[in-house]
């Protein structure tokens, strides 16, 4: 399995528009990041979790020669807003995209999107093929079991998402006792970590260190990483051992 990480941004990205901080003109290529997404290439398939705004950047940068589904942690606008730029895959390929989504993140789409669901179509738009996600249940993508980890975005209910011994879990604060079982015996945990200070909706750096600690995967990768969180070469020497700071096309093997 190979996880590439699209990108490790929060919802502003890096640098943020305006801002002269020294993370922002950072000559580093590792503290410019977009928006967060992930693809998983698996037993010759490749599944791309999120399509924020920057999707087709990112597709352009990674260039993968199709992708087999979507499937969306929640409906956040940095987290659905690239769906549009699923079209060349149908062009190329001469096939709907199998998209994965809780009823919720469905609907959402359907607002943003209206005109991919509308009864009355207009050639060119992007072709999906919708699948429910029970919270509750593993499900099947291609004959690759991906297992939802449900956790907590302040109030706001997300899914992680567990494949093998990789979980990938974005936009939390809170991770449930039954949630935190689903995370036992990994080789590779990715988790949001904002910045240094305490966020509502959000685990900062010391939470997200903490929790690492907890689990205890083989190696833990930070994502969704805020301007605020410092340069990544400064923070990365500060971390334990086998817990990374991840960056944009940053691959990993499992």
């Amino acid at each position: 399995m190979r996880i590439t990480f699209l990108g490790t941004g929060t919802s502003q990205g890096v640098p943020v528009i305006g801002c002269e901080c020294a993370v922002c003109i950072s000559e580093d290529p590792r503290d410019n990041r977009l928006r967060t997404s992930a693809m998983v290439d698996v037993d010759g398939k490749t599944i791309v979790i999120d399509t924020g705004p920057d999707f087709r950047q990112q597709m352009l940068r990674a260039r993968p020669y199709d992708i087999d589904a979507v499937i969306f942690t929640h409906e956040h606008k940095d987290h659905i807003a690239g769906l549009d730029d699923i079209r060349p895959f149908n062009y190329k390929h001469n096939k709907a995209l199998d998209i994965y989504a809780t009823y919720r993140v469905q609907e959402a789409l359907k607002r943003e999107f209206h005109y991919v669901f509308s009864e009355h179509t207009y050639p060119g738009i992007p072709e999906v093929k919708m699948h429910d996600i029970d919270p509750e249940r593993p499900f099947l993508v291609q004959g690759i079991e991906i297992i939802p980890i449900l956790v907590y975005h302040y109030k706001m209910p997300v899914l992680g998402f567990r494949i093998g011994n990789f979980a990938y879990i974005t936009d939390a604060n809170h991770i449930p006792e039954q949630a935190l079982a689903q995370l036992r015996g990994l080789d590779a945990l990715v988790v949001n970590a904002l910045r240094r200070q305490v966020h509502i909706s959000h685990f900062n750096l010391d939470q997200a260190v903490e929790l690492a600690l907890q689990i205890k995967p083989k190696n833990t990768y930070f994502t969704h990483i805020s301007h605020l969180m410092g340069l990544h070469e400064v923070v990365s020497q500060e971390l334990p051992d086998k817990v990374f700071l991840a960056y944009d096309m940053l691959s990993i093997e499992i």
